[in-house]
C-alpha cells in the first residue's frame, strides 16, 4: 500500500502516455513508440509545472522500468542462432562499433560536449539505437535529459537512414538478386531495429525479394545487439575504476545487476530454444520488453528539460552525424574488402 501511495500516481501517468504511444507507434514503426512516448512527455511537461505528488513515481519508472525492460530483452536472443548467422558480419559489426565509439570521444574532446551525451550518442549508433541508450543509461548514471537527448538524435538519423539508404544502396550497384549486401549494410550501418525494419523491406520490395533481405538484416542487428553485454560491462569497470579512487566506492554500486540478468535471459532462451522449446514462447516478453521502455521513455520525457535541451541540441546532433556517417562509409569499405558488394 505504501508503495501505490508513493509511486503509483506518476507510474499511472507514465502509463496513461505509453498506451496510446505504443499504438501510434506500431502504426509507424519508422517514428516508434519510444520516440512517441518521450516527446509526449517532454511537451506534456512544460505545461505541468508541479509534479510533486508525482515526481516520486515518475523517477521511479524511468529508473527500475527502464532496467526491467532491458532484462527482458535477453529473452529474445538465441545466442547459438545469432552466433551461427553472424559470423559473416562479425568483422564489420566490430569495425562499426570501433569508430562510432572513438568518434564520439573525438567529438566530446572538440565540441566538448558533456560525457554522457557524447557515450550514450555513440553506443546508441553503433549498436542498437534506444536499446542500447537504455542499457546504458544506468550503467553511467545519465540524467533524464542526457537520454532525452541522445534518444532524439538517434532518432532523426534512424529516420534519415530508413528513406535514404535504398536509394543509396541502389547507387552503390548492390546485388539487387539476392538480399545479402543490402541486409548487412542495413543491419551494420542503421542503428534502431524499426529503421533496420524499414530499410530492409523497401529494398525487398524495390527488387520483389519476398523477405531476404529483411531476414538477413534483422539477424545481423540482433548480433549487433550483443555487443550491449561487453560495453556496458566495460564502462561499469571503468566507473567503478574511478570510484575506487575515492571514498565512497561501492562494487554492488558499479556493477550493472541488470545486465547480469539480462545475459542470464538470454542463456536461459538459448538451452531452451535448443532443447526443443518454440522460440514463440518467448515472444510475450519481448513485447513487453518494448512495451516496458515505452513506459520509461514516457517518464525520462515527463523529467526533460525542453528549453535545455533545445539550448544544447546542436552539439549532440553533430556527435550523432559524425557517428552515423563513420559507421556508414566503414561498414561499405569493409564490405567492399570482403567481396560482399
Amino acid at each position: 500500500m505504501n508503495f501505490i501511495n508513493k509511486y503509483g500516481k506518476g507510474i499511472l501517468i507514465c502509463l496513461l502516455i505509453a498506451i496510446p504511444s505504443w499504438i501510434i507507434g506500431k502504426m509507424f514503426p519508422v517514428i516508434g513508440g519510444a520516440v512517441i512516448a518521450i516527446l509526449a512527455g517532454m511537451i506534456i511537461a512544460m505545461f505541468w509545472s508541479d509534479k510533486q505528488n508525482a515526481e516520486a513515481g515518475i523517477k521511479w519508472t524511468s529508473k527500475v522500468i527502464l532496467q526491467t525492460a532491458v532484462v527482458l530483452l535477453g529473452f529474445g536472443m538465441n545466442l547459438g542462432v545469432i552466433f551461427e548467422t553472424g559470423k559473416q558480419s562479425l568483422p564489420i559489426i566490430v569495425c562499426t562499433i570501433t569508430i562510432s565509439l572513438v568518434l564520439a570521444w573525438i567529438m566530446k574532446k572538440v565540441l566538448k560536449v558533456p560525457t554522457n551525451t557524447s557515450i550514450l550518442v555513440g553506443v546508441g549508433s553503433s549498436i542498437c539505437g534506444g536499446s542500447a541508450i537504455a542499457a546504458t543509461a544506468p550503467v553511467i548514471d545519465a540524467d533524464d535529459d542526457e537520454i532525452a537527448q541522445s534518444i532524439a538524435v538517434i532518432f532523426f538519423f534512424n529516420v534519415l537512414a530508413a528513406i535514404f539508404f535504398p536509394i543509396l544502396g541502389k547507387a552503390l550497384g548492390f546485388d539487387t538478386m539476392h538480399g545479402d549486401a543490402f541486409g548487412i549494410f542495413a543491419g551494420t550501418a542503421i542503428n534502431d531495429t524499426s529503421s533496420v525494419t524499414a530499410a530492409a523491406s523497401t529494398w525487398d520490395s524495390m527488387f520483389n525479394l519476398g523477405s531476404a533481405t529483411l531476414n538477413k538484416a534483422v539477424t545481423v542487428k540482433l548480433t549487433r545487439t550483443l555487443a550491449i553485454i561487453p560495453i556496458t560491462l566495460g564502462l561499469s569497470f571503468i566507473r567503478a575504476k574511478k570510484e575506487r579512487q575515492a571514498s565512497n566506492f561501492s562494487l554492488k554500486r558499479a556493477f550493472p545487476m541488470f545486465i547480469l540478468y539480462f545475459i542470464l535471459a538470454a542463456i536461459f532462451t538459448t538451452i531452451c530454444v535448443n532443447v526443443g522449446v518454440d522460440s514463440n514462447v518467448f515472444a510475450p516478453l519481448k513485447e513487453l520488453s518494448k512495451f516496458l521502455i515505452i513506459v520509461a521513455m514516457a517518464a525520462i520525457g515527463l523529467n526533460s528539460n525542453v528549453i535545455q535541451l533545445i539550448k544544447t541540441g546542436g552539439k549532440p546532433i553533430a556527435v550523432g552525424a559524425i557517428c552515423w556517417c563513420g559507421i556508414t562509409i566503414v561498414s561499405l569499405i569493409m564490405q567492399y574488402i570482403m567481396h560482399i558488394w
